[in-house]
């Protein structure tokens, strides 16, 4: 368990299934040949008896292979669980190589399956000729394929995936965790990151990759310095990634000195909610980040770029602001107006509260039923 921020959407939903359903769970571990490791799960999926299932892999080169070096991995493993007890529909997220793998086994299992976009499966692959090809053919025979947006659904019907197989359902949150806090946790908080009690805060969470475009909010947060009123505007960076040296260097470069707070989990990122004043997301594309829904259950404004499935969830003003993506001035622009104006916590959060784990669990029960009856 070194990474064990990955996939928590994933396993949220399968709690949230557990009642209606018996879950098993296969965790599928690319790994190079020569690597060695140990799995565990989190204290708390202990329960779903998850099996870790080691597979080949290869980077960058194997757009035609690694949904079959998975599906060779997955094989045996398939077979133990038919043969101790009969298997209504098996549910993969990742459309390649994982959802392709299982496609690839159906012809010699007969299984049923639904298959899960994420967001990158989809903005990427699909420019991929190679790739695509592999999903097309692999995921013929899904159920179904859910979408975390309805801009995911709609790229995937205009590449040629039947589009009455398509069902976009929007992730939930963890509403317990994610809401409203008190001046003192708001302090609290805070005072964790080295953060002052009263300066404006600017929020990021994610990964440190090109597509999130996290540099772009070096160059706000070193303009917004020179505003009237956001002189002592903070940034709170909170992930990790390939990225980071380079925003370290330019950090300095800039004189800015942002708080690089290191990759968190759900309850870290709930405590940095707690101490912004917006979150920043200025994206190049997504789906719908589950970091945009916790932060507006948090009662947070959000500006972010006006790309993918943002614009389905961030539909109103009182929520902050859309810009378009890489224009580093209406980043700038949109983030002073939310930073200098005073937010609307209350229904900002009450919008937040719409987005529930038994709505999301609902949704896919139902998508579930329907393609086993199909």
């Amino acid at each position: 368990m070194c990474e064990p921020y990955r996939g928590l959407d994933n396993v949220t939903l399968l709690h949230h299934l557990e009642s209606r359903w018996e879950v098993r769970v296969l965790a599928l571990r690319p790994m190079l040949p020569w690597k060695r490791a140990d799995w565990h799960p989190r204290a708390e999926d202990v329960r779903l008896q998850p099996g870790f299932v080691r597979t080949a892999y290869l980077p960058k080169i194997g757009h035609r292979l690694n949904h079959k070096l998975y599906a060779r991995a997955l094989r045996q493993h398939l077979d133990r669980i038919r043969r101790d007890s009969p298997t209504d529909i098996i549910l993969v997220s990742w459309l390649f190589p994982d959802a392709c793998a299982v496609g690839e086994l159906q012809r010699e299992f007969h299984h049923k399956f639904v298959a899960i976009a994420q967001g990158s499966d989809v903005h990427q692959y699909l420019r991929q000729p190679a790739r695509k090809a592999v999903m097309k053919r692999s995921l013929a025979g899904a159920g179904a394929i859910i979408t975390r947006s309805a801009d995911l659904a709609r790229r995937l019907g205009e590449a040629g995936f039947r589009r009455d197989r398509l069902h976009p359902v929007c992730n939930g949150v963890n509403l317990a965790m994610f809401r409203p806090s008190s001046a003192d946790e708001r302090a609290g908080a805070r005072r964790s990151f080295g953060l002052p009690e009263f300066a404006p805060v600017v929020l990021f969470t994610g990964n440190f990759l090109p597509v999130k475009n996290p540099r772009a909010l070096l160059d706000a947060h070193a303009r917004l310095r020179t505003l009237p009123g956001l002189s002592d505007v903070r940034l709170l960076l909170a992930g990790g990634g390939p990225m980071e040296a380079e925003l370290r260097e330019y950090a300095a470069q800039l004189g800015t000195q942002p708080v690089f707070a290191g990759r968190l989990d759900a309850a870290g990122v709930a405590r940095a909610m707690r101490a912004a004043t917006v979150l920043a997301l200025p994206s190049d594309n997504e789906g719908i980040p589950n970091v945009i829904l916790e932060a507006f259950a948090s009662g947070i404004p959000v500006v972010a770029s006006n790309v993918g499935g943002i614009p389905e969830v961030h539909r109103h003003d009182f929520l902050g602001r859309l810009v378009p993506p890489r224009e580093n001035g209406a980043l700038v622009d949109a983030l002073r107006a939310v930073l200098l104006s005073p937010a609307e916590h209350d229904r900002i959060a009450a919008h937040g509260r719409t987005f529930t784990w038994q709505a999301t669990a609902d949704a896919y029960d139902e998508i579930l039923r329907a393609a086993i009856s199909r």
